[in-house]
Order: C-alpha cells, then sequence, then structure tokens
C-alpha cells in the first residue's frame, strides 16, 4: 500500500518517520519530495580499473565538492544527496523517482529503493542529458514513494550506508573523500 500524505503526516507526528529538516511543503499527495544537498561527485574520465577488491584512491574516480549551483554536464554521471536526513521504519520501504519537472530536462536517475529501517541521507546517481542542467541545493528534486511493508521486516536495513551524510562513495573506499562523505 502506497502512503498518502495523510499516512505520512501520522507516522511523522507518531516519532515512526522522521524527516529532518521538515518543511510542509515536502509532504505530497503520495510521497515526500526532497531537496538536493550542497554536495557533489563527479565521475571521472579513467583508464584505471575500479576493482572493488582492491579500489585504490577514490580521488582517481571521483572530483567531489560543495556548491550553491550544480551543473550536470550531458552525459556525465554524478553523485548527488538530499538535504533531508530520513529515518524509516522497519514496516515501510522506499522507491526514489526523479520529479517529473526534472525528468522533463532529460536528466535521469537509475531506479532506487530505500530499504525497510533506513537511515540518513540519500545518496542518488544522476546522469546528464543531452544539454547541460542547472541544479541548486534546496530544489525539490526526488519524489520518495513510502509503501507499508505486509508485514515488518525482520531485519532492517544495518548497512555501511546506515546513518550517512553527503554524498557517500561505495562502500569498498576505506576512506571515503569529499565535502560531507562520511567515514565510517
Amino acid at each position: 500500500m502506497i502512503l498518502s500524505d495523510r499516512d505520512l503526516r501520522i507516522l511523522i507526528r507518531s516519532g515512526d518517520l522522521t524527516v529532518e529538516p521538515l518543511e510542509e511543503e515536502i509532504v505530497r499527495e503520495n510521497g515526500l519530495d526532497l531537496r538536493l544537498g550542497r554536495g557533489y561527485c563527479a565521475f571521472k574520465a579513467s583508464e584505471k580499473v575500479l576493482d572493488s577488491k582492491m579500489p585504490g584512491n577514490p580521488l582517481d574516480f571521483y572530483e567531489c565538492a560543495e556548491a550553491n549551483r550544480i551543473v550536470i554536464e550531458p552525459h556525465r554521471h554524478y553523485l548527488l544527496h538530499t538535504l533531508e536526513y530520513i529515518r524509516i521504519p522497519d514496516y515501510v520501504a522506499g522507491l526514489v523517482n526523479l520529479r517529473s519537472t526534472w525528468a522533463r530536462t532529460g536528466i535521469y536517475i537509475p531506479s532506487t529503493v530505500v530499504d525497510a529501517g533506513f537511515e540518513g541521507q540519500l545518496t542518488i546517481e544522476v546522469i546528464g542529458s543531452e544539454f547541460p542542467v542547472a541544479l541548486y541545493p534546496g530544489d525539490r528534486f526526488l519524489h520518495l514513494v513510502l509503501v507499508k511493508l505486509e508485514t515488518p521486516s525482520s531485519k532492517p536495513y544495518q548497512g555501511d550506508y546506515k546513518g550517512q551524510r553527503g554524498v557517500r562513495l561505495p562502500k569498498f573506499f576505506t576512506a571515503q573523500t569529499g565535502p560531507g562523505a562520511a567515514n565510517h
């Protein structure tokens, strides 16, 4: 069952769902419109092989920074993060979609699921359009549809990305880099 705005407000008031900072405008008819944070990591073209067993230096593969304006270049891949820190209960999962306004610019995000029990800012991959698109921190960018599970998860999310803030690079890098990148 997809949760409505009424359901979301009940969960927020009860403390089962946390959204920080919470602004009334992000609670929508059937989900949450999450806003962009300031941090990003752009994928770099490289001749080096990214090997998950021996990943090397993340700076060989990513350029990370914070900005008041993030320009998504054509066909380039980026990792961005949400402004909001969320905590979802063990009986809810999330489906992340790009807001249709941004999809109409041609930028794209791969399908993303937020596991039951997740907590943290979301890191999301964005792929550039046919032309540069400027994004600004605070833009309502993602739509998070929350779905109630028939029964609570017996193993709510406890993975390496729990509690993340800022852009989080793949977990096989032992030393995370970039503004806002979590070091755990």
